[in-house]
């Protein structure tokens, strides 16, 4: 009969990693999660764009009222980003001496964005490491460890296992075997991302004559201008802004050589307020003015 297991940790709105996941996947191994937070974060499948950290205060708060009503065992750790948030878990694992103790270390982002400073970390390794029975190391994680949530899911195994009674050399083995058989959640290359990409472009190519606002096109596409500047900026290095820019300037730039239209002419097809609006807008992207373009075009020929 396995113990409750607590999980102190991060949140991940997606499910994939975080305390989400760590309930999921322990109650799916057949054991019992209860959990504390200690960061909120903001985050979607491109990544985290905002963090939460709560007080040591309440942090600590959370981890008593569970360990004093349901007294778990097993206690497995991860995402931490204060010190003092450290410095109250460590003190509480002094007082409490749970049979043991799993630190899942969560210092970078899948993307390797570091997210604990240094003076976090020498907290870590200070106060909390020495009280731990078990400390993944990346070598660990039998899979790619740069897959989102791998860790996380052998941390949550390696407790579950502790808590049916399992040597750690047993429990690390058997989790190891058991998340060589799980299909990953979620691989880096998101599939969304480029399928949204591919979207924005295309509707780029259809409207572009008459609209430059990004909120337009993120309407369009039913997203956030937000969401949208990050899966352009994933998967092509550009914001929203500058792929639609760029189109507007190669239709421009067309319209002066090829078709030798006035620049007035120009200005109205593509929807600018006006001759100099569109004089403006060509000068500052490709340093010249488009007159000048269009009179070193014609001397080239």
């Amino acid at each position: 009969m396995s113990t409750a297991i607590l999980t102190i940790t991060g949140s991940d709105g997606t499910g994939i990693s975080g305390v989400q996941a760590d309930i999921r996947f322990i109650h799916e191994l057949g054991g019992q999660a209860v959990s504390a937070i200690t960061s909120i974060t903001v985050q979607n499948t491109l990544g985290i764009q905002q963090f939460h950290d709560l007080s040591a205060a309440i942090v600590r708060q959370q981890v008593e009222a569970i360990i004093n009503d349901l007294q778990p065992q097993i206690i497995k750790i991860g995402l931490l980003r204060r010190a003092d948030v450290v410095e109250a878990l460590a003190d509480v694992l002094r007082r409490y001496k749970p049979q043991h103790v799993v630190y899942a270390p969560v210092l970078h982002s899948s993307k390797g964005e570091l997210l604990v400073s240094p003076v976090v970390f020498e907290a870590i390794e200070q106060l909390l490491i020495p009280l731990c029975t078990v400390v993944l190391a990346a070598s660990d994680v039998p899979v790619d460890s740069r897959r989102h949530g791998q860790a996380n899911q052998l941390g949550s195994a390696v407790a579950y296992y502790l808590s049916i009674g399992e040597t750690d050399a047993d429990a690390m083995q058997h989790a190891k075997a058991y998340l060589r058989r799980q299909p990953s959640d979620y691989i880096g290359g998101n599939s969304r991302s480029e399928e949204l990409y591919h979207q924005f472009v295309a509707t780029v190519e259809q409207y572009f004559r008459h609209y430059a606002d990004v909120a337009f096109y993120a309407e369009q596409l039913n997203v956030s201008p937000r969401y949208l500047g990050q899966v352009t900026r994933r998967v092509s290095g550009r914001s929203p802004k500058a792929i639609i820019d760029d189109r507007i300037i190669a239709e421009v730039t067309t319209m002066l050589t090829a078709a030798h239209c006035p620049l007035k002419e120009v200005a109205r097809r593509l929807g600018f307020s006006s001759q100099a609006h569109l004089s403006r807008f060509f000068k500052k992207r490709k340093g010249v003015s488009p007159t000048d373009y269009q009179h070193k075009n014609n001397q080239n020929k």
